[in-house]
């Protein structure tokens, strides 16, 4: 399966009694404790069978890769034959070049503001979305979505108006990861885009937040972890230096 985090592989699912589960089995569920686990399946539906599924780590989505790969003419001459069939295959007519050229001029944007403008309900807005992001032309964001270089690239062979030379360019630093709509919105609200920006604030300060929760913070974390950052309150965190964008270029 394809999730936030990669493929997951199931590796097996077995029929289990109630009475059979150990404190091991509640941890590995997320449930606070064995007779929280018990509590909530007997809350949901007492009567049905329970099942113990086994969950492993496949490794990336291969659409993460495929999305930055750029395609050769070939390739692209493929890309083009299958969006036409997807142009004369829609009740509703051609909408596979508009999408990519709405989501190129507007990325980050909700999904419902983006359905409006291409006079579509939002369900049928994200199904055709999602059957873009198959072929690597579009990346899901926590809010909204954007162009890839693959799609990019697509949209240039045929010749399509781009605004991307008419953007600012992107905030310098590492991009937040995925975080949840709700915990994005709040950083972002407050001009905080990248990691370095949330290394300037306290853990408390992130944690109050409206739409920040214990999900987010543990990502957030992670991520800091691996780039080599840390709130501004961790314990021998050095003090932070803002840095202008002037002074960037002088170095």
């Amino acid at each position: 399966m394809r999730t936030a985090v990669g493929l997951v592989e199931v590796t097996s699912v077995d029929r289990v009694a109630v009475s059979s589960l150990s404190a091991a089995d509640a941890r590995r569920a997320g449930a606070a404790s064995l007779a929280a686990l018990r509590l909530g399946l007997d809350a949901l539906h007492p009567e049905r069978p329970v099942y113990r599924i086994g969950l492993r780590y496949a490794g990336a989505d291969p659409r993460h890769a495929l999305r930055e790969s750029l395609p050769d003419a070939a390739e692209i001459d493929a890309i083009v034959a299958w969006l036409d069939r997807l142009d004369r295959a829609s009740p509703a007519g051609p909408w596979t070049r508009a999408t990519l050229l709405l989501i190129d001029e507007l990325p980050a944007t909700r999904a419902p503001d983006l359905a409006r403008r291409m006079g579509y309900d939002t369900p049928a807005f994200k199904q055709n979305v999602r059957k873009l992001k198959e072929r690597g032309l579009t990346e899901s964001l926590d809010i909204g979505y954007r162009l890839s270089p693959r799609g990019a690239a697509v949209l240039d062979h045929e010749g399509h108006p781009r605004p991307a030379s008419d953007r600012p360019a992107p905030e310098p630093g590492v991009p937040l990861p995925h975080l949840g709509a709700a915990a994005t919105r709040a950083l972002t609200s407050r001009g905080v885009v990248n990691l370095e920006q949330v290394a300037e604030l306290s853990e408390a300060e992130v944690r109050a937040l409206h739409g920040v929760g214990p999900y987010a913070l543990r990502h957030l974390r992670a991520a800091m972890d691996s780039a080599g950052l840390a709130f501004r309150d961790d314990p021998g965190t050095a003090p932070q230096v803002t840095v202008t964008p002037a002074q960037r270029r002088s170095t």
